[in-house]
């Protein structure tokens, strides 16, 4: 008998909702039978989830009353790599099996990386948007906006897994010094000098967030480490919302303590109207609705990653199993 699927958020992954679907879920839906929801509020969860034996979330959260409402689940699949939004020991404790796709975004991420500090460091979307105010210049090659190169600079990373790996690759090939945050008790990678905090933060011109959040790396970005920093300094955040206190860096944008940030994730999201990063007008704050990992080759390997880890399941194998 086929499995029972519920997709509780495909909106998140697909373009269906914007009138076409982009992403092949053939291989997905042939699994089982298989109930597909746009979104799902935490009001509807429970009741959404009562016939299944496989649940696929991107950000709606599982919890232990969610586990309990479905007495016939047997797999959470994360339609993502992070799983935060998961009780793992709830899981753990009622013997659920959770798994999430690793690698998938790296190369889309990284390009959004690159994109966010190009845009950042030369200005060009501030250029492109002001159009009209070509023909009053009275010379063509504007001198508005600063405009910088990357080569030479020093690119620090935090977080030296697939995605930081792919970043630092681009970054040399810009010929930047490339650094990586050094965590206690790790070892140089690939030759990649590895500075603990004291030297990380002031030694960098861009720092880009590629870590997990953990209790250990909630606001790793504050007030204390933005004073660390260079004024020049660019932070950019791809990563998760929590990594960045977000009151503390919009206060370091305002006063001079980094010169810019680019961030594609928010806490919450979404993200109210009176989040600080939507109220505080900042032409240094370049701001993406978490869009970084969203190409369509990364979605379709997102969802040709999700069949393959059921049908491992399925065949008792642990593939991307976080439980």
């Amino acid at each position: 008998m086929a499995d029972r699927i519920v997709f509780l958020d495909r909106d998140t992954t697909d373009r269906s909702s914007f009138g076409g679907t982009d992403v092949n879920f053939s291989a997905l839906e042939e699994l089982g039978e298989m109930t597909c929801y746009g979104t799902t509020s935490p009001e509807q969860t429970v009741s959404r989830v009562a016939d299944a034996e496989i649940i696929l979330t991107n950000k709606v959260v599982i919890g232990a009353a969610e586990m309990d409402a479905a007495p016939h689940l047997k797999l959470i699949q994360v339609v993502a790599t992070g799983v935060n939004n998961i009780d793992l020991e709830a899981a753990k404790e009622r013997n659920l099996a959770v798994c999430n796709v690793s690698g998938y975004s790296t190369e889309a991420v990284a390009q959004h990386v690159f994109a966010s500090l190009l845009n950042l460091e030369t200005n060009v979307h501030r250029f492109a948007s002001e159009p009209k105010e070509w023909a009053n210049s009275p010379i063509f090659t504007r001198l508005d906006y600063p405009i910088g190169e990357l080569a030479g600079k020093t690119f620090g990373i935090v977080g030296l897994g697939s995605i930081g790996k792919a970043v630092a690759r681009i970054a040399l090939a810009f010929r930047m010094n490339v650094i990586a945050y050094a965590r206690e008790n790790t070892n140089p990678i690939g030759g990649m000098p590895r500075l603990p905090r004291d030297a990380f933060f002031p030694s960098c011109d861009v720092i880009s967030l590629h870590c997990p959040l953990t209790p250990e790396t909630h606001h790793f970005i504050n007030e204390e480490t933005l004073s660390q920093m260079k004024s020049s300094a660019i932070l950019i955040n791809t990563g998760r919302g929590d990594l960045v206190h977000e009151t503390a860096l919009v206060s370091a944008l305002k006063d001079g303590t980094i010169r810019a940030a680019a961030v594609d994730v928010l806490t919450p999201e979404p993200p109210p109207s009176d989040h600080p990063f939507l109220t505080a007008g900042l032409e240094n704050l370049f701001i993406t609705p978490h869009t970084a990992w969203s190409a369509l080759e990364a979605r379709q390997r997102l969802v040709d990653g999700m069949v393959e880890n059921i049908e491992a399941f399925r065949n008792g194998e642990c593939k991307n199993r976080v439980v």
